[in-house]
C-alpha cells in the first residue's frame, strides 16, 4: 500500500521549487501525496533559515507536530532544508520526536532514508557543491505552474544572508538537463515555467550564459510562459537585458532585489554595486522591454545605517517606482558576518522605518496598477477567486487579476481581460 506523503514548506520559493522535487523523487519511488497532516505516514517540514522569525515559526510548529507523534509513534517526521542546515547541533534536544534531519544537498537519498529503520534521530546535512539534482523531476502542485532550479548555491556571500553556508556555493544544472527537464513538464501539461536560483542570472554551462537559456528557452515549443528569479544586479549583461526585450514567452516581470538605496550601507552589504549603477540598470532594462513590471527587496535598520541613509531607501521609492516590493527589518543571524557587529539601530526605530516604507510602496504600487485601468492583459486563469463567483490568474507582469467571465474556463486557459479596477495587489475586470 502506498505511503502518503505531507510535506509543509516555510521561506522562499527555492524551498517551494524543493518540496516540489521531494515530492516528485518520492512519488517515483510510491509515495502519494496528500494534504493534511491526518492520514500522513512521513510528514517533512520544508524550513527556511534566512530570517530568524521563520525559524521561531518552524520550532512552534514542529511542537505541534510532536503531538500526531505521540498519538502515532509510527508516524515519521523530518526536518528537511535550510534551518536542518544551520540547527544540526540542537534540534536534537530541542525536538527529540524528530525521526531525520535533512539539507539541502540530500533530497536525492530521501527515499533510502525514509527505509530505513533506527533508534535515534538521522542526520544528514553534508553540503555537495557537485549535486544540481540532475534527472530528478520537480512536480507541479497545480499542474499549471511549475519551478525549475537551474543553479543551486550563492557566492556572492552578502553579510547580511546565510544562504552560502547553508546551500553551498554557485553550481549550474547543464542546459541539456534544463532543457529536457522543461520539456518533461511541458509534456505533462505545465504552461508556465519559473526558473530559479539564488542568483538565477550568474547560470553558466561552459560558453553559455543566461541569455542563452533563455533564448533556448523562447523556442521550446508548448512553453507559453517563462520567470525567473531571484537575480543578482551585478550578474546581469547587456545580452541577457536584450533576450529579455525579444518577448515571446518571456514575460515582462523582472524581480531585481536592491536592499538599500544608500551606497555605504550597500558596501557594509557586500551587495557589488551602487545605488546609481542599480538605477541605470532599472532604466535600461525598461527602455528596452515594454510594460515590464519590477518588484524589489528592501531592507531597513542595518547595522549602522542611519537616519539619512534610511531616508535614501525611502526617496528611491518615488523614483525608481516599483510595482510591488519585499520589505523588511533587518535582523540578525548567527553566521554571518554582520551578525558580529553592533546592531544598533533600536527595534522600534527599525518598526518605524519599515512602516514609512511599506506605507509609500503601498501607495505607489496602487497608482502604478490604475495605470492598467481600461487595458487588456491576459491572464493565465489558475483558479477559482477567494471570494465571489468569479475567477483569477496572472498577467505576464505577474499581477494578481481576478475577473468576471462566462462560460467558465479552466484551469490553465489564457484569457484576455479587461481590466476596470485595481488595488495596491490586484486587477479587477471581465472577460473581453
Amino acid at each position: 500500500m502506498p505511503r502518503k506523503l505531507y510535506i509543509e514548506t516555510y521561506g522562499c520559493q527555492m524551498n517551494v521549487a524543493d518540496s516540489q522535487l521531494i515530492a516528485g523523487s518520492l512519488a517515483a519511488v510510491g509515495y502519494t501525496a496528500t494534504d493534511t497532516t491526518a492520514d500522513a505516514d512521513v510528514i517533512l517540514v520544508n524550513t527556511c533559515a534566512i530570517r530568524e522569525n521563520a525559524e521561531t515559526r518552524v520550532w512552534g510548529r514542529l511542537g505541534q507536530l510532536a503531538q500526531l507523534k505521540r498519538e502515532r509513534p509510527e508516524l515519521t517526521l523530518g526536518v528537511v532544508g535550510c534551518m536542518a542546515q544551520h540547527i544540526k547541533d540542537t534540534i536534537a534536544a530541542r525536538a527529540p520526536q524528530v525521526d531525520l534531519v535533512v539539507g539541502p544537498d540530500a533530497y536525492r537519498r530521501l527515499g533510502d532514508i525514509l527505509e530505513q529503520d533506527r533508534d535515534t534521530p538521522y542526520i544528514d546535512v553534508r553540503l555537495d557543491k557537485r549535486e544540481t539534482y540532475e534527472a530528478l523531476d520537480p512536480s507541479s502542485d497545480n499542474g499549471i505552474t511549475a519551478h525549475l532550479t537551474i543553479m543551486r548555491g550563492c557566492d556572492k556571500f552578502c553579510t547580511f544572508c546565510i544562504v552560502p553556508f547553508v546551500r553551498g556555493r554557485e553550481r549550474s544544472v547543464t542546459r541539456d538537463e534544463v532543457l529536457r527537464a522543461a520539456h518533461q513538464l511541458v509534456a505533462d501539461g505545465v504552461q508556465e515555467i519559473c526558473l530559479l536560483g539564488q542568483t538565477v542570472n550568474a547560470w553558466r554551462d561552459g560558453e553559455q550564459e543566461f541569455a542563452d537559456l533563455l533564448l533556448a528557452l523562447r523556442e521550446l515549443p508548448g512553453l507559453q510562459r517563462v520567470r525567473f528569479t531571484s537575480p543578482h544586479p551585478a550578474d546581469f549583461s547587456d545580452r541577457a537585458i536584450a533576450a529579455l526585450a525579444r518577448g515571446g514567452n518571456l514575460m515582462p516581470a523582472l524581480h531585481l532585489p536592491l536592499q538599500s538605496a544608500a551606497d555605504r550601507v550597500l558596501e557594509r552589504m557586500n551587495r557589488g554595486y551602487t545605488y546609481a549603477q542599480f538605477g541605470d540598470l532599472v532604466r535600461r532594462f525598461r527602455a528596452a522591454v515594454p510594460d515590464l513590471a519590477i518588484t524589489t527587496d528592501l531592507i531597513v535598520g542595518f547595522p549602522g545605517e542611519t537616519l539619512a541613509e534610511y531616508q535614501q531607501t525611502l526617496d528611491c521609492l518615488d523614483e525608481l517606482r516599483f510595482d510591488a516590493a519585499f520589505m523588511f527589518l533587518y535582523s540578525p543571524r548567527s553566521g554571518t558576518k554582520a551578525y558580529e557587529w553592533d546592531d544598533d539601530v533600536p527595534a522600534a526605530e527599525k518598526t518605524r522605518r519599515l512602516e514609512a516604507v511599506i506605507a509609500r510602496q503601498e501607495a505607489i504600487s496602487a497608482e502604478v496598477n490604475a495605470t492598467w485601468r481600461g487595458r487588456e492583459v491576459e491572464v493565465l486563469v489558475e483558479g477559482r477567486a477567494k471570494r465571489g463567483n468569479g475567477w483569477w490568474g496572472r498577467t505576464p507582469q505577474y499581477k494578481n487579476c481576478v475577473f468576471q467571465v462566462a462560460p467558465d474556463p479552466a484551469p490553465g486557459d489564457l484569457v484576455r481581460v479587461r481590466v476596470a479596477d485595481s488595488t495596491a495587489h490586484t486587477l479587477l475586470g471581465a472577460a473581453v
